[in-house]
């Protein structure tokens, strides 16, 4: 039985990918709404248990009152600090799903997580380049917080090459920061590599700084427009849950999803981490899984 025609992504023009005539407004007074909130879209892998990728961002949107659509990358089988099998998703279809739901709804923000592969960066890449107008959160997504990799070489060549000039912002945690910068991590100092990458890509960035040392205090540095500017804010005495990068990247699309600056933004997406993780889950009977908790108050 034939389930649709098969599409070749890399002989598809730009009218493909663009979107219905519909306006892409994003003042808040017009998208949101309580009977058509903005919404936000998700290219990113599902996460079987939930606390990462797909399921996380839905969540996120959510809680942020923004509706959420999705393309699924991959499905990974994993548990929080394991991953036993990863499979990603022909880009063919990830191409069918995309355009399915743009052709359906007004996005109003993209975030894009694991992808998996090159062919499915490249896909990603062509769509958000063929739709300018729409902001782009990128987490580059390249390993599982219990280290296996979540893309593959050709994908991250595609990752420099093709993606991460089209965003709006980046998302990298320091491993990341070290790979597309090709240092040593430990080399590293955050507020000089934030630059850096901006002078690199001409993109903004987020450099996250929960894998630095730090006993109360953690300092995240975006560098917009050139600017480095420096965001404390308080580190919890908590686990090392996953799903933390995935859920700060989707807040900052819905906060961009509802109109708001992108400082704004990611000061308001490190403030819903922060409440996420202060009332995290935890299945002491299950072997001690933790998980965020993405509802853990309505977001102002």
């Amino acid at each position: 039985m034939t389930h649709g025609k098969a599409i070749d992504l890399f002989a598809l023009d730009t009218a493909f990918w663009q979107a219905s005539p519909v306006s892409f407004s994003h003042n808040p007074n017009d998208i949101a709404s309580p009977t058509s909130p903005p919404v936000a879209l998700t290219i990113a892998g599902s996460d079987s248990s939930a606390g990462a990728g797909i399921q996380a961002d839905l969540k996120t949107f959510a809680a942020h009152g923004v509706y959420g659509v999705n393309a699924i990358t991959a499905i990974v089988a994993e548990a929080p600090g394991s991953v036993s099998q990863i499979q990603p998703t022909d880009p063919c279809l990830l191409t069918a799903q995309i355009g399915r739901v743009n052709t359906s709804f007004p996005i109003s923000a993209i975030k894009t997580g694991m992808l998996a592969t090159g062919e499915n960066v490249v896909a990603v890449a062509r769509f958000i380049e063929a739709n300018p107008a729409i902001p782009v959160v990128v987490d580059p997504v390249m390993r599982a917080t219990a280290g296996e990799a979540l893309l593959d070489e050709f994908g991250r060549d595609r990752l420099v090459e093709d993606l991460i000039p089209l965003a709006t912002l980046i998302t990298p945690n320091l491993p990341e920061v070290a790979v597309l910068l090709e240092k040593c991590e430990d080399s590293i100092i955050p507020a000089e590599a934030a630059l850096q990458l901006f002078e690199t890509f001409g993109s903004s960035f987020l450099v996250k700084g929960g894998h630095t040392n730090g006993d109360t205090t953690i300092v995240d540095y975006a560098c917009i427009g050139g600017n480095v500017i420096e965001l404390p804010h308080e580190r919890l005495a908590v686990a090392d849950i996953h799903g933390t990068g995935c859920t700060l990247s989707s807040s900052i699309a819905s906060h961009l999803a509802l109109g708001q600056p992108l400082l704004e933004a990611i000061s308001g997406a490190v403030s819903y981490l922060t409440s996420a993780l202060a009332a995290h889950f935890s299945w002491p009977q299950s072997g001690g899984s933790e998980a965020l908790n993405h509802l853990p108050n309505s977001v102002d």
